[in-house]
């Protein structure tokens, strides 16, 4: 029987060759801490693709355990004993039939990222990005967090044995505030925005000397965000969707995903057909879709942002040129939904599926159904929608029926 942490003990090559900034393509050295290039841009992990292609096999990708250390060729990790893991399974695609045949458009799958450690995706990019830290010798951590994100550096950093201070807003669901705090981290509440909490990290690194963690702002967050795509492809027997609807916030999945095809391509595992990528926002921030509708390849910070999905109040994002890139390179679109749009789906998924959505999740959904009522999307294309968390870690509503033991119960009317 095949051991559960069996990618964690294997002998592992290392095929990293540099890291190269996304805007300019400047060379930077591997092994060495970094956080943004020397423009000022986000880093990418590089991978001898030549030699990879010619070192991994579908049969012998298929044969190891179903965790995202299965796909170690194409990871920035050197060595096994430098995994910080709480056990990344592979997260299933679930097919919702019932939503599929009431709308009349084709397959709608869910991946459900709830199911990761800390009960949402970010445990992909943190898992990476802590292993990576431990291995350069890095002693504190720190980031601005809307929740889920802040909770998953808790994690894998108290069991590396990293410090770590987080920040995030005042009005952060207090589970998650709660979570983080709880696993080990220094928490505190700002009154303000996350990018008001990473101004903060971004002080504290110039004065505290800790090592800045902001989504994109070191490189490896998005090569454990990346393992969705290579996941997805593999989940759908090396194709990939037609349209993939992503929450965006700020957009490492989404732009880790992209990356993901390109190399899955170069080593000879998928061929040159893309899904339409979809990055999907809330209407109180959507700084992307504004960018994307007006043809910039930046977007300015949107003021006063607010939504009940917090994961995606972003008012601006540090990749949004590779968000944009993404979107337009697929022939995909930006997309804004409001908040009744996202409560409506996520009650309508639960109701009818049985499968609650986080409200960032439940976006997608209320996306696709837009995309498919004005023919952005076809009825005949298969999509995959994004739960990037569980819905247990959100608000729930309060549940008022209640009966009396003591009296006579009418069950007719039960």
């Amino acid at each position: 029987m095949m051991q559960h942490d069996e990618n964690l003990k294997a002998k592992w090559t290392s095929f990293v060759t540099h890291l190269e900034c996304a805007m300019t393509g400047e060379r930077h050295e591997a092994d060495e801490i970094h956080n943004l290039s020397r423009a000022g841009k986000p880093l990418l992990v590089r991978y001898d693709l030549a030699s990879v292609r010619k070192a991994l096999s579908k049969q012998a990708l298929a044969e190891r355990a179903p965790d995202l250390w299965r796909y170690r060729e194409l990871l920035p990790v050197r060595s096994p004993e430098h995994i910080i893991s709480l056990g990344e399974a592979m997260t299933p695609i679930v097919r919702m039939p019932k939503l599929s045949a009431k709308l009349g458009g084709g397959d709608i799958l869910v991946k459900d990222e709830g199911r990761l450690p800390t009960g949402s995706f970010k445990a992909r990019g943190l898992v990476m990005a802590v292993s990576m830290a431990k291995s350069l010798g890095i002693k504190h951590m720190a980031m601005p967090t809307n929740g889920n994100a802040g909770a998953a550096l808790a994690a894998y950093a108290s069991r590396a044995g990293i410090k770590t201070t987080i920040f995030c807003p005042q009005d952060t669901p207090e589970v998650n505030v709660s979570e983080i705090a709880l696993q080990g981290a220094t928490v505190y509440r700002v009154n303000g925005l996350i990018d008001d909490c990473g101004k903060i990290v971004g002080e504290g690194k110039a004065k505290a000397g800790w090592f800045d963690t902001s989504t994109l702002k070191e490189p490896y967050r998005i090569e454990g965000k990346k393992t969705m795509g290579l996941e997805l492809a593999e989940q759908l027997d090396w194709k990939v969707p037609d349209v993939i609807f992503y929450p965006t916030g700020g957009g490492t999945g989404l732009i880790g995903m992209w990356k993901a095809f390109a190399e899955l391509e170069a080593i000879g595992f998928i061929g040159k057909y893309r899904p339409r990528m979809v990055a999907v926002q809330a209407s109180g921030c959507a700084p992307m879709v504004r960018a994307y509708e007006a043809g910039e390849e930046h977007a300015p910070r949107w003021e006063n942002a607010h939504t009940i999905a917090s994961g995606i109040r972003v008012p601006q994002a540090i990749g949004d040129f590779l968000i944009l890139r993404a979107v337009r390179e697929s022939g995909g679109f930006a997309l804004a939904v409001d908040d009744d749009a996202i409560t409506a789906a996520l009650n309508e998924m639960a109701h009818e599926e049985g499968f609650l959505m986080c409200p960032e999740g439940a976006a997608t959904y209320a996306a696709y159904k837009q995309s498919l009522a004005d023919g952005r999307v076809k009825r005949t294309d298969q999509v995959v929608l994004f739960n990037c968390a569980s819905g247990l870690k959100y608000p729930l509503p309060a549940i008022h029926r209640t009966l009396d033991r003591h009296k006579p119960i009418d069950f007719a009317s039960l």
